[in-house]
C-alpha cells in the first residue's frame, strides 16, 4: 500500500515503511466545535509521553465548526479531513458531541460538554409537545436504529444514570461516571485567583464584573447593546472592569470579525471582549461578580466565592433538572429599574456560599477525580497498560492583560495568524 496524502496532511494509515515509530495504537479526535475541541482538550493530553500511542484529529461537519481547525493547527497538528478520518480504522475515537459519530470507524468515547445538561429537547407526536432528555442522554443521539453508537459513556454525576436507565438502557451497559473536567480545572483555578488577577492587570485592586454568554436567540448577547452601555456609564471605571465572554457558537455563526466589530464602541471604552482560544477557566477564578444567563459558563461560576446575576433567563427552555434552572431559583435578578452598582453590592450582602455550593454539586459527583477515571477508562478500552504515574495536569497557563481584548491592541492580527 502506498502513502496516501489526505486534503491536510498524511492520513493514518500510510505505509508503515515510512514511520519512524510503528505499531501505535490509534486514537481519533474528533471536535465539531470549540466548544467540543476545549473540552477534549483536557483529556487527551492524559495520553502524552506515551509512545505505544498516537494521536491523529479531525473536524466533523457542524454548523459551528468554524475556527476548529485552526485550534487544532495550534497544537502543532495535521488535521485530517473528515472523509478521510471516516475512512479509516482507529484503535479508540473521542468526541464530545454526537454528530457526524454515526461514520467513526472506532470504538467511540462519547463525553458532556458543559455544566449539566441544560437545554430543554421536545418531540412532537400529534400535535402535542413532549419533553425529552437532552444532549447526550438523549436516545436520538445515542442510536441509530437497533445500534448504540458508543462503546462508552463518559457522564458527569451520577444522577444521570437515572434518566439513562429511563430513556434509552441499552447504553446502561456501556455508562460510567467519571467527573466533569472544568469543574476539576476551575476548582483548581480559584486557588491561583491572585495569579489569574495579576496576569490580566488587575493588581490595582480594581473590581472584575464577568459577562458570560451562552449562544442562541434567549442568550444575553441579545441584550449587550442595553447591558454594556450601563456597565460603562454606571460603573466606576477607576473602580470596576468588564470583560465579555460570548460563548464560541456565536462567534463560529457570526465571524470574529463581526463580533468585534458589532462590540466594537465597547471595546474602545475599555470593555476586554474575551475570543474563544483564551480559556475561560483562567478568567472566572479573578471575577469579583459575574453576570450571565443559562449557559454553562453561568452554572460553572457557582464553583467560585463570587455573586452571581442573571442579565436573562428563558425559563421555559431550560431542562427543569439541570444545575442552571437550580441557579434561576436562587440567583438575583438584573433590574433596569435600579442602579447598577447598587445591584452588584445587593449581591454581594445576600450572597449565600452554601446554597451555590449545592449548585455546584450536582454538576460533578466525582470531584477531582474526572483525570484519573478517564485515563482508566481510555487505556482499558486501549488494551493496554496506563502508565505508571498519575495523570496529572499542570495549572491552566495565566490570562494575558485585559487590554489585550480592547480596541487598538493585537489581537484582531492574533486570531488572524
Amino acid at each position: 500500500m502506498s502513502s496516501v496524502i489526505g486534503l491536510d496532511g498524511p492520513i493514518p494509515h500510510a505505509h508503515e515503511r515510512w514511520l519512524t515509530v510503528r505499531g501505535c495504537k490509534r486514537v481519533l479526535v474528533v471536535a465539531q466545535t470549540l466548544t467540543f475541541a476545549q473540552r477534549l482538550l483536557d483529556i487527551f493530553p492524559l495520553l502524552e509521553s506515551d509512545m505505544r500511542i498516537e494521536v491523529h484529529f479531525t473536524v466533523a461537519p457542524h454548523a459551528f465548526s468554524e475556527g476548529v481547525a485552526r485550534f487544532l493547527h495550534r497544537l502543532g497538528s495535521p488535521v485530517l479531513p473528515w472523509r478521510e478520518a471516516t475512512a479509516t480504522e482507529f484503535d479508540l475515537a473521542l468526541a464530545a458531541g454526537w454528530e457526524g459519530i454515526d461514520a467513526v470507524r472506532a470504538p467511540l468515547v462519547l463525553l458532556s460538554h458543559g455544566a449539566g445538561h441544560i437545554k430543554l429537547q421536545k418531540s412532537w407526536a400529534g400535535g402535542t409537545a413532549r419533553e425529552r432528555p437532552p444532549g447526550m442522554l438523549s436516545r436520538d443521539n445515542l442510536m441509530r436504529g437497533d445500534r448504540l453508537l458508543t462503546a462508552a459513556l463518559a457522564l458527569a454525576h451520577r444522577d444521570e444514570l437515572t434518566t439513562l436507565a429511563r430513556d434509552c438502557p441499552e447504553a446502561l451497559p456501556v455508562a460510567t461516571v467519571v467527573g466533569d473536567p472544568a469543574y476539576d480545572r476551575l476548582l483548581d483555578g480559584i486557588g491561583h485567583r491572585d495569579r489569574y488577577r495579576g496576569a490580566l492587570g488587575l493588581n490595582d485592586g480594581r473590581k472584575l464584573v464577568v459577562v458570560a454568554s451562552t449562544w442562541g436567540a434567549s442568550a444575553s448577547f441579545q441584550a449587550f447593546d442595553a447591558l454594556l452601555p450601563r456597565l460603562l456609564s454606571e460603573l466606576p471605571q477607576d473602580t470596576f472592569r468588564t470583560a465579555v465572554l460570548p460563548h464560541p457558537n456565536i462567534w463560529a455563526a457570526h465571524g470574529w470579525y463581526q463580533i468585534r466589530s458589532w462590540l466594537a464602541a465597547y471595546r474602545r471604552r475599555g470593555i476586554a471582549v474575551i475570543p474563544p482560544e483564551v480559556d475561560w477557566r483562567a478568567v472566572l477564578p479573578a471575577a469579583d461578580w459575574v453576570i450571565g444567563d443559562h449557559g454553562s459558563l453561568t452554572s460553572y461560576a457557582t464553583l467560585t466565592p463570587v455573586p452571581i446575576l442573571l442579565a436573562r433567563f428563558p425559563h421555559a427552555e431550560v431542562h427543569h433538572a439541570s444545575p442552571a434552572a437550580a441557579l434561576a431559583a436562587t440567583a438575583p435578578v438584573l433590574s433596569p429599574g435600579s442602579p447598577l452598582e447598587e445591584q452588584l453590592d445587593y449581591a454581594r450582602r445576600e450572597y449565600r456560599r452554601s446554597a451555590y455550593a449545592r449548585i455546584a454539586e450536582r454538576i460533578s459527583s466525582e470531584p477531582g477525580h474526572f483525570h484519573r477515571n478517564i485515563r482508566s477508562l481510555m487505556y482499558r478500552m486501549l488494551g493496554i497498560g496506563e502508565p505508571a504515574c498519575p495523570p496529572l495536569l499542570p495549572p491552566l497557563p495565566a490570562p494575558p492583560p485585559l487590554d489585550t481584548w480592547t480596541h487598538g491592541t493585537g489581537d484582531d492580527a492574533e486570531v488572524a495568524a
